[in-house]
């Protein structure tokens, strides 16, 4: 379908872009990523991409991958442990690669934003994302946004893991109901979107096949598992009293700024969108779609076989430690 397209992945070594990468060679794109350290990255390499040695704020390494390339899918967003606000990493970033896009004249960009973004301005990624869709509109390049919301393998970290090993959940404010996806279906999206000329100057909500309330991904882990969840509920005000002590920090800048994402999960407004003509428009099978509930017990089913492999291994004493 898209063979002999080349297409520049930036953030391909992130949770979502290797997704993208790999997909898109799979369709028999040619891929190329962007990356600061080529060594951690050659499991890209061995897949088939093609990779330069660069980042964001690096506009010459930004001219360099660029050309040759027929298209950009981004995927990118500041690292956890960048200690750097995301206000230069990301913004400072996007505008960067828009203007080296415009410069050395490749048009077809496919970002990937996040659903909502308008209604959490004081959100620092939020208002990137969403200042960043206005830049788009106000270019004269060929863009495709893709908003999104939360990731199904985030759920794992919040709620599977600590269910297991019998640690407490945390749930904020007044928690808002989401439609987790599959990082691989957004990644579908994102490559088939390379091939949907009417997708261009558009934006489409992408999300998965159901919303979720806190409290039923904590059912759905705990049948599972064979684990009851210790829930603990933060209340607004110690999350505000928590960004207040990191603030005094400025080597903490990050955190802060991540601290400020409770706000929208904790905002209790509705993570959703309606998705059918999306999937016509981009020629995807909604039946095909990672579901929640699935997602969940695959993950428990491999991981519980391991444990009980392991058990096998063990003495009484270490036995007693196993999270089940």
């Amino acid at each position: 379908m898209n063979s002999g397209m080349k297409v520049l992945i930036i953030g391909g070594t992130g949770t979502l872009g290797r997704q993208i990468a790999k997909k898109a060679i799979d369709t028999g794109v040619q891929v190329r990523c962007i990356v600061r350290r080529p060594r951690k990255a050659s499991y890209l390499q061995e897949w088939g991409c093609e990779l330069t040695q660069g980042d964001l704020l690096n506009i010459k390494s930004l001219e360099y991958s660029l050309a040759g390339v027929d298209a950009v899918i981004d995927a990118s967003t500041s690292r956890p442990d960048d200690p750097r606000s995301v206000y230069e990493t990301d913004w400072q970033g996007k505008l960067n690669l828009f203007r080296s896009c415009e410069k050395v004249g490749v048009k077809r960009v496919i970002f990937l934003s996040l659903l909502a973004a308008e209604k959490f301005r004081k959100v620092p990624l939020m208002d990137i994302k969403f200042c960043t869709e206005r830049l788009l509109e106000d270019s004269s390049l060929d863009f495709t946004v893709l908003q999104g919301v939360a990731f199904m393998q985030g759920v794992i970290g919040q709620f599977a893991i600590p269910i297991l090993d019998s640690q407490p959940v945390w749930i904020s404010g007044n928690p808002s109901e989401i439609a987790y996806m599959n990082t691989e279906d957004m990644a579908l999206f994102a490559v088939a979107a390379l091939n949907k000329p009417q997708t261009i100057r558009k934006s489409y909500a992408i999300v998965g096949p159901k919303c979720w309330k806190s409290e039923d991904v904590i059912s759905l882990c705990e049948g599972f598992s064979n684990k009851k969840a210790k829930v603990l509920r933060v209340s607004p005000f110690l999350i505000k009293v928590a960004k207040t002590l990191v603030s005094f920090f400025q080597s903490s800048l990050n955190v802060l700024e991540r601290l400020a994402f409770a706000d929208v999960s904790g905002s209790g407004v509705k993570l959703d969108a309606p998705m059918e003509d999306t999937y016509r428009t981009f020629g995807l099978d909604p039946s095909k779609t990672t579901t929640l509930d699935s997602y969940i017990k695959e993950y428990y089913d491999i991981i519980l076989k391991r444990l009980r492999e392991m058990e096998a291994d063990l003495n009484k004493e270490q036995r007693k430690k196993l999270p089940f």
